[in-house]
């Protein structure tokens, strides 16, 4: 532990019996099962990995993920399915997709095809289209290259129920192993005609397919074999229109890669240009990331989202490959991100990416503390904390009643979160770290969600995000901030 640290710790020990007997602030759980998030998505049982099908339909959002019923490790892979009203509370439906004799059911996007181009549905009810990758796991034990295959299925009923296409796959390998996780939207061409783009993921780079139906597809460009990070595969690409903050049209690509992020293993890069016939060509060859902590992954955004809401929306899977099969859950294994809210911003003259709180979010808030004497007492294992901070550092401290501790910070141009000491981490030996993105410009305000098992710390609205995973011994009772951080607020967040 760093001296910074140790300081700041005999500073928190003055104050703790004091947090503990703070009259404003009444610890009462949520949590009925150890590590089990109050209000992020997490499966009733089984595993879970990257989020899949994002679509919004009749005032529902969809989500499909990457499930394995069987068990809490991976293994053949499903289409899980919830669907929300509101973003913060979901419901369990059934498995929307299930691995047949062509393969598992791996990553990909939905569509609704409102002019049911594919004729799959009908004028007066056009279908749901989910574009997934069919794996063949036996395929993949030999020297086969083609065993990943792109596929769709359909829903008449709102997502409730799939059929999947009798002519699949709609686009073969042309012979490369990783081949993968369609990203599906439509755009519309300068003569008004309309056409789908699919964004998909080739080993180390991007290829883009055209199509006017959704079941024939013809290639129209690629990008990235010698741009961006490529420690390791690129998968579950995004590929989004924006405005700039003076109003130019931008594209951004949502590329993620593992490993080979900045915090070891998975990650998720972006890219910022133009988009036009094909041809993705990005305004230079920074390599820019979403979020700097080590857990989001896979991250895509929804479609159809009514034209009044004007947001694109993103939920990632809050793990990372490096231990995601080894984290300390029984019942249930790993949970999603909040939704996030991207947008464009400028910082002297370089465009970046913000990923701030879905506005939904401000809903779960049930009760709201002031701090007194920069500390207080924690009202459950599920919070938000709003601060401003007036200088260019600051810090803020967890601890509970067992000793572990988790650390919040900027100095010296660093935004970090150090989990070193806070909780379980025996299961790998990579997984206690301190994790520090670099932050050139001033820190205003922050943003932090805790649940059972999480942290998301958010900088400026999400100018600077960082997600991380923590297993605690105990809940977190107690938190204590540096005298910088102002109109420090607590909010108790309810299930």
């Amino acid at each position: 532990m760093n001296l910074n640290n140790s300081v700041f710790l005999v500073f928190f020990a003055m104050v703790i019996a004091s947090c503990q007997s703070d009259p404003e602030v009444n610890f009462e759980s949520q949590v009925t099962e150890e590590y089990r998030p109050a209000y992020h998505f997490t499966p009733e049982s089984g595993w879970m990995n990257d989020p899949n099908g994002l679509t919004y339909l009749n005032g529902e959002y969809h989500l499909f993920y990457q499930h394995y019923p069987d068990s809490t490790v991976w293994g053949p892979m499903h289409w899980g399915h919830a669907v929300s009203t509101d973003l913060v509370n979901w419901e369990d439906l059934p498995i929307a997709l299930y691995p047949d004799s062509l393969g598992y059911i791996f990553s990909g996007s939905a569509v609704y095809d409102a002019e049911n181009s594919s004729g799959l549905g009908t004028a007066e009810n056009p279908p749901m289209v989910a574009i997934f990758t069919y794996h063949n796991a036996e395929e993949a034990n030999t020297s086969s290259y083609t065993f990943q295959n792109q596929a769709i299925a359909f829903s008449l009923d709102k997502g409730r129920t799939w059929d999947k296409y009798d002519k699949n796959p709609v686009l073969q390998n042309p012979g490369i192993r990783d081949f993968r996780d369609p990203k599906v939207s439509q755009i519309t061409n300068p003569d008004g005609t309309k056409s789908w783009i699919m964004t998909l993921a080739v080993l180390d780079h991007i290829n883009f397919y055209s199509s006017p139906d959704l079941i024939n597809w013809s290639l129209i460009g690629e990008f990235g074999n010698t741009i961006g990070a490529h420690g390791g595969v690129w998968e579950c690409p995004d590929l989004l229109p924006f405005k700039t903050p003076s109003g130019e049209n931008k594209w951004v690509l949502l590329v993620s890669i593992n490993p080979g992020g900045p915090q070891n293993g998975s990650a998720t890069q972006y890219f910022i240009g133009d988009f036009e016939d094909g041809q993705f060509t990005p305004d230079d060859t920074m390599i820019r990331w979403i979020d700097y902590g080590p857990d989001n992954y896979a991250g895509v955004t929804y479609s159809n989202l009514p034209t009044e809401q004007n947001r694109t929306l993103f939920i990632g899977w809050m793990s990372n490959w490096i231990y995601a099969n080894q984290v300390p859950t029984k019942v249930w294994r790993s949970a999603m991100t909040v939704p996030r809210e991207l947008s464009l911003f400028d910082i002297d003259g370089t465009l970046l990416l913000k990923s701030a709180p879905a506005k939904e979010l401000t809903d779960l808030r049930e009760k709201e503390y002031g701090v007194k004497d920069r500390n207080s007492g924690l009202p459950s294992e599920a919070f938000e904390i709003t601060a401003e901070t007036k200088s260019d550092f600051f810090k803020i401290s967890f601890s509970n009643e067992t000793g572990d501790s988790l650390f919040v910070s900027k100095e010296n141009g660093l935004v970090s979160i150090d989990r070193r000491g806070a909780g379980e981490s025996n299961f790998n030996k990579d997984f206690s770290a301190i994790h520090s993105a670099p932050m050139s410009w001033e820190a205003k305000d922050i943003r932090i969600f805790m649940d059972a098992a999480s942290i998301e710390l958010f900088v400026n609205d999400g100018e600077l995000v960082m997600t991380s995973i923590v297993f605690p011994s105990s809940p977190w009772k107690n938190v204590a901030v540096s005298e910088n951080l102002n109109s420090l607020k607590i909010y108790n967040l309810k299930k």
